[in-house]
């Protein structure tokens, strides 16, 4: 009801826009639209919303092929052979690259794990101190915060057809070498085996694909005093005294821990025993840049601990363990330092290099989830590839476990709408801040 009652002050505002009861409004004289159009269906991958008809250079984002949304309003404007089509606030896409629908119940196209279906308001953040934070736990056994199924080319890579029919008689469409990741949406048999389609619509033999083993590790809610760490080494002792002399038990790789106290590079824990401070990647809270506004949204990764905490203000509300890049200070691959604002959030991208010649080993991994650009070509995102979240790792993003990232892509600002693919800010929604030190 508020996202109809918005859209409705927009385009009753608009005098070319014919007096009409219930929408689709229509300019004045214009050629009436189908009497059954209640929606619209992308005909193409990325199709393009705009802020406004006709403003090619106000990009708002990209649609999934397969949602399908509102129709409110057209308006005949530049950019288009056909017409504008207003599928929500401040959101027009061309009818080029769409279709009408006669059907008017929203079906977001995100992917096929059971949280994402139909849940509209999931990627959508709450205004900050109105509503309780997104939750972080998986919701189902099965939940591992990735969007989709995914899996590796085997040690002696895998092809990829266009044509399921012709698989393996015709040249195939697609070579992946060993290592390159796909995810795959579904599953068919043909020829005696079982074939998996990939997101971009190619099918692969599932004998020569190796499953994606994600880490379920998850980062902390906070409330109240922040007192938290992670052990980050495969073992680390506990002493009786900060002199470290006696040994009395172990803890393991990702275990969180609560701190009591800190004397030197000692840590004395809530439960008892002192540990090395080397061995735990601790939250240390900060005030906030001079950028942030009162109680907004920003995120501070702290390159030193591997550390990335979520604020309200001066409040942290979550934090978790990341890889940041494993480069040298200001080299290619390091996370650069700086205060910097998310410009655009995807759902899923690609990520590889093979554009490099220079490189010991090629790596390609399609359908790389909750990407947040803030610094060129640097994001926040999720990894499923590696579970190495407390040291450094990547190629200069910020990694995270994928329950982590798809946590921080709620939370974010700009949100991303059901049935979109990307999105990025606008006058009344900024990019989050994200700080680096």
């Amino acid at each position: 009801m508020r996202l109809r009652a918005i859209v409705l002050g927009l385009v009753t505002a608009t005098p070319a826009l014919a007096d009409s009861a219930l929408p689709p409004w229509t300019d004045a004289g214009d050629v009436p639209m189908p009497s059954d159009a209640r929606s619209v269906v992308p005909t193409r991958d990325e199709s393009a919303i705009y802020a406004e008809p006709g403003k090619l250079e106000a990009r708002r984002g990209s649609a999934l092929p397969g949602a399908r949304f509102p129709l409110y309003a057209t308006r005949r404007a530049a950019g288009c052979l056909g017409r504008w089509l207003n599928v929500g606030p401040f959101a027009w896409m061309c009818s080029d690259v769409a279709e009408y629908s006669n059907e008017d119940t929203f079906a977001p196209a995100l992917g096929t794990r059971p949280w994402a279906l139909g849940d509209v308001d999931f990627l959508r953040p709450a205004r900050p101190g109105a509503a309780k934070l997104p939750p972080i736990e998986p919701v189902s056994a099965t939940d591992d915060g990735l969007p989709y199924r995914y899996y590796f080319a085997g040690r002696d890579g895998a092809y990829g057809y266009a044509n399921l029919q012709n698989a393996e008689d015709d040249a195939p469409d697609q070579d992946l070498e060993a290592g390159f990741a796909v995810a795959i949406l579904e599953e068919q048999t043909a020829r005696g085996e079982r074939w998996g389609r990939t997101k971009k619509g190619r099918w692969v033999a599932m004998r020569e694909l190796v499953p994606a083993r994600p880490n379920l590790f998850h980062g902390e809610l906070l409330d109240g005093p922040v007192d938290l760490a992670w052990v980050n080494t495969e073992k680390a002792s506990v002493f009786t005294t900060e002199k470290f002399d006696k040994p009395t038990a172990t803890r393991v790789r990702f275990e969180k821990l609560h701190i009591a106290e800190e004397k030197g590079n000692a840590l004395r824990l809530a439960d008892g025993g002192w540990m090395r401070s080397r061995d735990l990647a601790r939250v240390r809270p900060v005030a906030p840049p001079p950028e942030a506004g009162p109680n907004e949204r920003w995120i501070d990764v702290d390159l030193n601990q591997q550390v990335l905490t979520a604020y309200e203000g001066d409040k942290p509300v979550f934090a978790t363990l990341v890889s940041s890049g494993k480069g040298a200070k200001s080299s290619e691959f390091a996370t650069h330092t700086g205060t910097f604002r998310i410009w655009v959030k995807i759902f899923t991208t690609k990520m590889d290099n093979l554009d490099k010649d220079d490189v010991e080993r090629h790596y390609a991994i399609e359908d790389v989830p909750w990407v947040q650009f803030f610094d060129k070509a640097i994001a926040l995102h999720g990894a499923f590839w590696h579970h190495e979240f407390g040291h450094v790792h990547s190629h200069g993003c910020v990694n995270m476990a994928p329950l982590d990232a798809r946590w921080l892509f709620a939370f974010t600002s700009p949100h991303l709408p059901a049935g979109w693919s990307a999105a990025l800010p606008t006058r009344m929604e900024q990019g989050a801040i994200v700080r680096v030190r």
